[in-house]
């Protein structure tokens, strides 16, 4: 659905550009973790996904979490020595703008969708 596109592509260079900002994070004073800020901000962006397409089918949205799941999978390779980390207010910051785009993602492949399989 989504991560076999190239915007998915796009999106995860964008993160890798930013890597940096995930580096020496040890100063935090947030007590939540890189990933679960991750798994949240993820949340909350499907759980709009699908409050705005309601005529998604079961099957669509069951795909739309299996899409999040392999999205987490690969977030946590890639930020993998920093997802238990304490999350910065900046890397937070980032990381809801990267849900965001998520869900963009997610917004433009359904509303590509022939109009019967939205229905």
């Amino acid at each position: 659905m989504v991560t076999d596109t190239e915007g998915y592509i796009h999106i995860i260079e964008y993160l890798t550009e930013h890597l940096s900002l995930f580096e020496n994070s040890a100063s935090a004073e947030n007590t939540e973790s890189v990933m679960e800020v991750i798994e949240i901000e993820l949340s909350e962006q499907i759980i709009s996904v699908c409050s705005q397409n309601t005529k998604l089918s079961f099957n669509q949205r069951n795909a739309i979490i299996r899409e999040v799941d392999a999205i987490v999978y690969d977030l946590e390779e890639i930020l993998s020595g920093v997802v238990n980390n304490p999350v910065t207010a900046e890397q937070k910051t980032f990381i809801k703008e990267f849900a965001g785009l998520i869900k963009n993602l997610f917004d433009s492949v359904i509303n590509a969708l022939p109009k019967e399989q939205n229905e």
